[in-house]
């Protein structure tokens, strides 16, 4: 199984007993910030039977290397900050994926963005074994652009029309980070 901790943080698998914590944090989410934050959401449809459902589709992914979904939670008080995913986008010689970060918008401001990301990445180069991971970013994504940078990923290219978004095609700022480090 795949975790790992820092000082304030842990990073891992969601389990069934996570259920209550994920769904209070996300029922105290504040209305959204910014154009690419979703705010507050209706969690109606989160009951237990879905989280498990969840849970279940989350290990099935991981288990076939398409897709590791991790839970960000406080070390200490258990409570859900986040999450953070891989897609797995080749294996072979490239060892190559692309990494999703978010953080509850009422843990903002208090640093867990950058340690979550920074710890992510450790998880996903030593545990994971990726070789090269990169972070697609709309154009107009400062936070997210300020995110990347702070914990040491490079800037590479800006693919056009890249991904499919509310009716059509966007571009993507593509942000990496290399095993080695020496992008």
């Amino acid at each position: 199984m795949h975790s790992i901790e820092s000082e304030r943080l842990i990073i891992r698998p969601y389990y069934l007993s996570d259920y209550s914590q994920w769904l209070a944090q996300y029922e105290k989410r504040l209305p959204p910030q910014h154009k690419y934050d979703e705010g507050k959401l209706d969690m109606s449809i989160c009951t237990s039977e879905w989280f498990q459902e969840f849970v279940e589709k989350n290990q099935a992914s991981a288990n076939e290397d398409r897709l590791y979904i991790f839970g960000v939670f406080h070390k200490e008080r258990g409570t859900h900050i986040g999450a953070i995913d891989f897609s797995t986008l080749l294996r072979d010689d490239f060892q190559w994926a692309r990494i999703g970060y978010q953080i509850h918008n009422h843990f903002w401001g208090q640093g867990y963005g950058k340690e979550a990301v920074k710890l992510a990445l450790q998880l996903g180069i030593e545990q994971l074994n990726y070789h090269r991971i990169e972070a697609h970013i709309n154009v107009d994504n400062d936070a997210s652009i300020h995110l990347a940078e702070s914990v040491g990923m490079t800037y590479e290219c800006t693919r056009k029309k890249f991904i499919y978004e509310e009716d059509e095609w966007t571009d993507n700022l593509i942000y990496y980070i290399n095993a080695d480090r020496t992008n």
